[in-house]
């Protein structure tokens, strides 16, 4: 197992440095740059533009600028964001809760649902699988700003039920009547996240169900006389249950990513916000150090996944 998990890190090692390349030199070959985006105060003289360039290494070559960029992170230093003048790390710290909150809770949720749904679905038949299928397109086909557009315009205009801006009401609460403040500003958000991401998950269970119901084990697992419940716990759920750890695996960097849209719609400010921001005014670090954490999230998620498929099954393949 430990050579295993060596391997596995050195893999995420290079991975890093490779995908560190690649966005680096990506990112600086977009047309414009933070001083020419807005980002600064247009009475500023040439002279004191090229004072901040020399300031943040940006009149260097470019790969200087990445070797000193690269050196810094060794040191987990992210560098200090163009925009605020603050540490990239304490800008995404500051946001990086709210989002991890946001979709973990959704995808909690949304595995719930889709997992208790598609075998539902599978072993039911007839006009209750037809109605779930369609459900599950619905989801799938339904774009998320357009259905957070609706929600907003129905129970937030109209009906006023939910608010639509922000984490918090305008007047701040205290103790634990500020989580529930929070959770109540966060309904319209992870019901978004939750419809528009629970169709295809659904589909994929109920289909890995379906291969499962055809199996020779169930065939004799009903001859025994077994009910569908005892079907479901110790046969389905089971056997479903690699595939569920590595979808698991695979979401891990949706967390950070998924959220930029919805976000931006409802002015919630956390890491989607902050790389949205930062993407209009081309403030470097702090895109790069979004993009790294999306990327050691991913692969992260991977060795995960990877390990407790292992310990499930310890004659897969180790290598």
């Amino acid at each position: 197992m430990f050579k295993i998990l060596l391997k596995k890190l050195l893999y995420v090692a290079v991975m890093l440095l490779l995908i560190s390349f690649i966005s680096f030199f990506a990112i600086h070959a977009a047309p414009n740059s933070f001083f020419s985006a807005g980002g600064l105060n247009p009475n500023m003289t040439p002279e004191a533009i090229a004072h901040l360039k020399e300031v943040y290494g940006l009149d260097k070559p470019l790969w200087q600028q990445y070797l000193s960029w690269l050196n810094a992170l060794m040191h987990l230093d992210f560098g200090v964001s163009f925009a605020s003048g603050n540490g990239v790390i304490d800008e995404i710290k500051s946001r990086l809760w709210v989002t991890l909150a946001i979709n973990l809770i959704s995808m909690a949720i949304v595995f719930l649902l889709a997992i208790r749904i598609g075998v539902w679905s599978a072993m039911r038949g007839g006009s209750a699988d037809r109605a779930a299928k369609q459900f599950a397109l619905l989801s799938y086909a339904m774009p998320s700003f357009y259905l957070a557009l609706i929600l907003i315009m129905i129970f937030g205009f109209k009906l006023g039920w939910f608010p639509i801006t922000g984490l918090e009401s305008l007047n701040p609460k205290q103790g634990i009547a500020r989580y529930f403040d929070m959770a109540y500003h966060l309904v319209l958000p992870i019901f978004v996240i939750v419809f528009t991401s629970f169709g295809s998950l659904m589909l994929y269970i109920r289909s890995l169900t379906l291969d499962i119901l055809k199996s020779d084990y169930i065939f004799y697992a009903k001859a025994r006389g077994l009910d569908d419940k005892t079907i479901r716990k110790y046969y389905i759920y089971k056997n479903l249950m690699p595939f569920i750890v590595t979808i698991l695996g695979l979401s891990l960097p949706g967390l950070l990513g998924g959220s930029v849209i919805l976000e931006q719609i409802f002015s919630i400010d956390g890491m989607g916000l902050l790389f949205f921001q930062a993407a209009l005014s081309r403030d470097y670090p702090v895109i790069m150090g979004i993009l790294i954490i999306g990327a050691f999230l991913t692969l992260l998620g991977n060795i995960i996944a990877d390990l407790v498929l292992l310990k499930l099954d310890p004659h897969r393949n180790k290598s």
